[in-house]
């Protein structure tokens, strides 16, 4: 599947208007550092290490935003697309802040590992939410959620058996070996996540390679069957995508949470001490 529908950006205007910004604070930057020595405590310094903390504040308070049905402060997609493109504005000028030099000390390395960090699983977690809908949409016949997915699989499987009762010896050996294992429970690969067809044509594979093998009786059944393996392939997808989704969840929040707190403690040392 093309990359294109994903890595264009939903509003151009967005993406055109950051990349003005971060090309005016580069060149704000080498013009003003020709001049005199950069120092991240002087006046510039300063002025672009605020304006990073803003934009992380900022991006910090998307999930409360989230939550308000008014509009006070503009719509979700608004706040949405501030809390993407301004973290990466955001990174940009950390490294204009720190004059593009790693940082001296321990506290110094945790705030600016946190921030490429959160910067970086965001741009990947926008990936997965433009990608896996697509992927979903253009590929799987079957919708789940994500809860439910293990029961939905259960169910498949005892269809399976009593669709079996009385089938031939060829299709009940390729349904004792090969399908019967792939039904008894959920199975989501990370394969599934990059390319959804070619795990799912290897595990229906023993199934076509029999159909001029089987009982006329049991053609019909056979193609009960695979359809039974493609539904439960289709749920085994289900859940590698969703799945990507919660674990992007796990490495972002947490990470930009922490962010928050110590970029809190530096800027009150920064200003108090």
């Amino acid at each position: 599947m093309s990359l294109a529908p994903v890595l264009a950006p939903k509003k151009p205007v967005w993406f055109r208007n950051s990349a003005i910004v971060g090309g005016l604070g580069l060149v704000a930057y080498i013009g003003l550092a020709w001049f005199q020595p950069w120092q991240p405590g002087r006046f510039w310094g300063l002025t672009f290490g605020t304006i990073a903390a803003a934009l992380f504040v900022n991006a910090g308070l998307y999930p409360l935003r989230r939550r308000l049905k008014a509009r006070p402060l503009g719509t979700v997609q608004r706040w949405m697309q501030l809390h993407a493109y301004g973290t990466t504005v955001a990174l940009l000028f950390v490294l204009i802040h720190v004059g593009f030099r790693l940082p001296g000390g321990q506290f110094g390395w945790w705030l600016f590992g946190l921030s490429v960090w959160a910067c970086v699983t965001g741009l990947v977690g926008v990936f997965l939410q433009k990608w896996v809908p697509i992927v979903i949409a253009r590929n799987l016949k079957v919708e789940a959620i994500y809860d439910r997915i293990p029961d939905l699989v259960a169910r498949l499987s005892a269809e399976a058996e009593k669709l079996m009762a009385g089938a031939g010896d060829a299709l009940s050996r390729t349904y004792r070996d090969d399908v019967k294992p792939l039904l008894a429970a959920p199975m989501p690969q990370w394969g599934y996540v990059f390319d959804i067809r070619a795990p799912r044509t290897k595990l229906v594979e023993p199934l076509t390679r029999i159909t001029t093998f089987v009982d006329e009786g049991d053609r019909e059944r056979l193609r009960d069957l695979t359809s039974l393996l493609n539904d439960k392939l289709d749920l085994d997808a289900h859940m590698s995508l969703q799945r990507a989704l919660r674990l992007w969840l796990v490495l972002h929040v947490p990470a930009a949470i922490v962010l928050l707190g110590l970029l809190i403690i530096h800027v009150f040392a920064v200003v108090y001490l």
